[in-house]
């Protein structure tokens, strides 16, 4: 891994959701509110894609949301766990009709230049090298083609990571990327046009324990490489939750999602990454009347 705590084991991400694919739902509560931010700003962009790809489809309710607002398209389905694909054609018969693909996001299962929207939501966080992924993207993408994705920022969990951090030196949180460092990555990657924000989510929880729990239902459990290898000792979690026990506020105690937004073109001019939180910015060319 390279030496770097914070690197991905890519096996676990993967073991991790296909173990959280049957009550993934139940709980990804951020998840699905953010889903629905993101496909309403698909209101904002005049694109009738005639094949769409949804990097990281999870357990389908993004893919499905996509072909009712994109009636004739055809979708792609990839997401790197195939415990989760299965929950979503189990779930949805519908999905028979569609390609339900297994696959790394960093090195996408299809030729050049194919699709005409790229959807992906908060899949980007699970990656290790997010220029790949955007490079993988731009290269699928036929020119003119859109991508939009959301991810977490760093403020993610950080009540929990300074919980942890009071308690040991080792990695219990990921390490979320800036959205100013993704819009750049995006520019590298070769995509037009990056337009960024970003907002705060706050989610509350009777007590530590439930935040966990949560997080390991959902599959978002450690797979950094600075992790603990052993098991965590009663002493060090009654730390942990004792440290975090002091946010405690009306009751409950507070779990901060820093969400990113993202998008980009491919084959449009280069312009320079920006934007203030809550602002999007699109280019008046890609601007259709709503009414």
């Amino acid at each position: 891994m390279n030496g770097d705590p914070f690197a991905l084991d890519t096996s676990r991400v993967r073991a991790s959701f296909d173990a959280a694919a049957a009550d993934y739902d139940a709980v990804a509560v951020v998840q699905a509110e953010v889903r629905r931010r993101l496909l309403e700003r698909l209101e904002l962009f005049r694109i009738r894609p005639r094949r769409i790809l949804d990097a990281g489809c999870g357990t389908g309710h993004g893919a499905r949301a996509l072909l009712q607002h994109y009636r004739g398209s055809k979708l792609i389905a990839l997401d790197l766990a195939p415990a989760m694909l299965l929950a979503a054609r189990g779930r949805r018969p519908w999905l028979r009709r569609l390609d339900l693909v297994c696959g790394d996001a960093a090195e996408v299962p299809l030729g050049d230049a194919t699709v005409d929207l790229v959807f992906s939501n908060l899949m980007l966080q699970w990656c290790n090298e997010p220029d790949r992924v955007f490079a993988e993207f731009h290269r699928v993408l036929r020119p003119g083609g859109l991508v939009l994705f959301t991810s977490f920022g760093p403020d993610t969990l950080k009540e929990l990571r300074a919980a942890w951090g009071a308690v040991d030196g080792l990695t219990h949180v990921s390490r979320f990327i800036d959205m100013h460092d993704l819009g750049d990555a995006l520019l590298r990657a070769g995509l037009g046009e990056p337009v960024m924000d970003m907002e705060h989510l706050t989610l509350t929880y009777p007590d530590a324990r439930s935040l966990m729990r949560d997080l390991k239902t959902m599959g978002a459990t450690n797979a950094t490489s600075g992790r603990s290898r052993g098991l965590t000792g009663r002493e060090r979690l009654a730390a942990v939750e004792s440290n975090y026990e002091r946010l405690r506020k009306d009751g409950r105690l507070p779990a901060t999602w820093e969400v990113v937004y993202g998008h980009a073109w491919a084959g449009a001019p280069r312009a320079r990454a920006g934007g203030s939180p809550g602002e999007v910015a699109v280019p008046l060319s890609r601007i259709g009347r709503r009414g």
